[in-house]
């Protein structure tokens, strides 16, 4: 965030609320009476202090806006009670630039309006007390331009800074998705790698025999095929163990899908090998003909659910649907009993 530095706020302001102070002093034989001066230059000196200490927050407090600008409009008061407007009164008018200096402390700690309705107030009150030209002749503008230069400054610098926190959150964006799609290419290579180390060997072999091979060679093939498709499909839910399940899933003649859809990305290691876990022991424990497990959403409270089905017999299957054999959700937490799978009736 961009901002004035702190240092250089609060020696600026005291070296001019110090001088207008000084200023007041001098002049204390020109009023009337000194007293609503000297009354003046105290709660004047206080304001000053109270908005010139430093705190955590560059934004001023709004009770000491209040503050402020309850000084602005009663300081004018208090010392032109005792001067007179149609003779000069030298230093003795230093209420004005006090006025504008406290005013523009608020505008810089963005307290705009009451930095405005402290001004306004001061042009008020100087018309009334002596007329439009004295605006001009006591320095009533040069406070109210002081308090836009402060107003454009601190909108500058708040803009910027908006603009500032924007790019650095784009940039942090930026930095996410180039870091997001590293990944996904490291990903890539590291699946190609391994398509390639589990194809390459019996790629080979057909090559040498010129696609001629035996029943179980092709039966080879085929379950090396499936296992080339989990490792495109299934993704995150592959684990040495589960492969090796699924495996001799296979081997038992039953057809087991993978499909992993991000379900479970967000999950921590500890998390994913226990959901992994269950899901080995659900794939071994099996007797179903197909096992589908797929990941199920972000949103969900399960991470993986997995279903076994068993085929009708005979010409049955053309027209009869499969009966479930496993119904099995497991949870993203861990959970008591949370292997549990639900058998469904026939036709369910």
């Amino acid at each position: 965030m961009i901002t004035i530095p702190r240092w250089l706020l609060l020696l600026l302001g005291a070296l001019f609320s110090g001088y207008h102070v000084v200023l007041g002093i001098y002049s204390l034989d020109i009023p009337a009476s000194p007293l609503p001066t000297i009354a003046a230059l105290a709660v004047y000196t206080l304001a000053t202090v109270l908005s010139l200490w430093p705190g955590k927050r560059m934004r001023m407090p709004d009770w000491l806006a209040a503050f402020d600008l309850a000084v602005a409009i009663v300081l004018p008061l208090l010392v032109t009670s005792q001067l007179d407007p149609d003779v000069d009164n030298g230093y003795a008018t230093w209420y004005v630039a006090a006025v504008g200096t406290l005013m523009t402390i608020a505008a810089a700690r963005r307290q705009l309006l009451v930095a405005w309705v402290g001004v306004i107030a001061l042009t008020v009150q100087t018309v009334v007390w002596a007329g439009p030209l004295a605006l001009a002749a006591l320095g009533v503008i040069g406070s109210i331009v002081w308090v836009a230069i402060a107003h454009t400054l601190t909108s500058a610098l708040t803009s910027a800074g908006r603009e500032t926190r924007r790019y650095a959150q784009a940039e942090r964006e930026a930095a996410a998705w180039q870091a997001a799609q590293d990944a996904h290419l490291f990903e890539g290579r590291m699946r190609l790698n391994q398509t390639e180390r589990l194809a390459a060997p019996m790629l080979r072999r057909i090559a040498d025999r010129d696609g001629q091979l035996t029943d179980t060679q092709r039966d080879e093939c085929r379950t090396l095929e499936a296992a080339i498709r989990d490792e495109i499909r299934g993704r995150m839910l592959l684990t040495d163990v589960v492969r090796a399940e699924v495996r001799r899933a296979r081997e038992r003649g039953i057809v087991v899908t993978l499909l992993d859809e991000g379900g479970i990305d967000d999950l921590d290691e500890a998390a994913r090998d226990r959901v992994l876990s269950h899901l080995a022991e659900a794939i071994a424990a099996s007797n179903a003909d197909r096992i589908i497990a797929r990941t199920a959403a972000v949103t969900s409270a399960a991470a993986v659910t997995v279903v076994g089905l068993v085929d009708p017999p005979g010409d049955a299957a053309e027209t009869d649907e499969a009966e479930v054999e496993l119904w099995l959700e497991i949870p993203r937490l861990h959970q008591p009993g949370d292997l549990e799978a639900t058998s469904a009736n026939p036709g369910e």
